[in-house]
């Protein structure tokens, strides 16, 4: 089985981060092997509050090197990473992704570039921000960002689909060879839409956007998992972005009849696998 390395946030409680991706990741097939950057007791986006702490920098170089001492490391094929607290941990991250390479040359790194949204604006300080824009996303194989998060990287305006390709275009010469743009919210206000490029083409999917009285969290990091996952299966990269989506939507349908607000990720399982419902893939150029 194949090994990845997560890093991320954590919550006890429900969905979010390596707790959101980590179990999707194994249901598909692969050895996970999850490192925190922070311990929440549940995601922030609770009116109550939360507890929990953010992880000393230097803890992921001692997992790093824990790791490599009992040469685990040659068996990973991919790292994902994405909520980092500090810019320190973004400088371990690196460190991280290069000793891997070096372990195996074969290995992928996937980068989801959790910096904020269009609402929320810019949820991590500046040095992390500039950390993921300057070093962290240029380094990577994949990049999976939200259209707020493309802006940052590209330094481009997106409004409208054009926009959004032209980002694409500029995001592949910065490095790296795919990405995988997880929300273009002035698309459309009625459908999800995701965007898809890589040098052998653009691609969109669209689905349904369901209501909710309150927006789940953890939804980009499943689709991060959920996509990476496809990838190390060996998939074409748009066959995995339409299996991301697809079972990305059957656990947002789930938690929705559920009447939940956390993912429903354990009761809708089998749906990552088979995903019950299909959203085709649209070439755009």
């Amino acid at each position: 089985m194949k090994g990845i390395i997560s890093i991320q946030s954590h919550v006890v409680y429900g969905s979010a981060g390596n707790s959101s991706a980590v179990f999707p990741l194994q249901r598909l097939g692969f050895n996970v092997w999850p490192i925190h950057t922070v311990q929440f007791s549940n995601h922030t986006q609770y009116p109550q509050g939360w507890t929990g702490d953010k992880f000393d920098p230097s803890t992921i170089g001692e997992l790093r090197q824990g790791l490599s001492n009992i040469d685990a490391l040659e068996k990973c094929h991919a790292v994902l990473s994405g909520y980092l607290g500090s810019s320190g941990q973004t400088h371990e991250v690196l460190k991280l992704v290069n000793e891997v390479r070096s372990a195996n040359p074969e290995a992928i790194y996937v980068c989801d570039p959790v910096m904020g949204d269009a609402e929320k604006g810019c949820v991590v300080s500046e040095e992390v921000t500039g950390d993921l824009v300057n070093h962290l996303m240029p380094a990577a194989d994949v990049i999976v960002p939200n259209q707020f998060e493309l802006s940052c990287f590209t330094q481009m305006k997106i409004s409208c689909l054009d926009d959004a390709i032209a980002a694409c275009q500029k995001a592949l010469t910065q490095g790296p060879k795919v990405v995988l743009v997880k929300h273009l919210h002035s698309i459309s206000s009625d459908q999800f839409i995701m965007i898809l490029a890589t040098k052998e083409g653009f691609y969109m999917v669209e689905r349904p956007l369901l209501s909710f009285e309150r927006q789940p969290v953890g939804v980009g990091d499943l689709i991060s998992a959920l996509f990476t996952g496809g990838l190390l299966k060996g998939l074409p990269a748009v066959e995995a972005f339409v299996h991301a989506n697809n079972a990305c939507f059957a656990v947002l349908k789930e938690t929705s009849d559920s009447g939940e607000w956390e993912l429903q990720t354990v009761a809708a399982q089998q749906s990552l696998v088979e995903p019950k419902e299909y959203f085709a893939a649209l070439r755009l150029a």
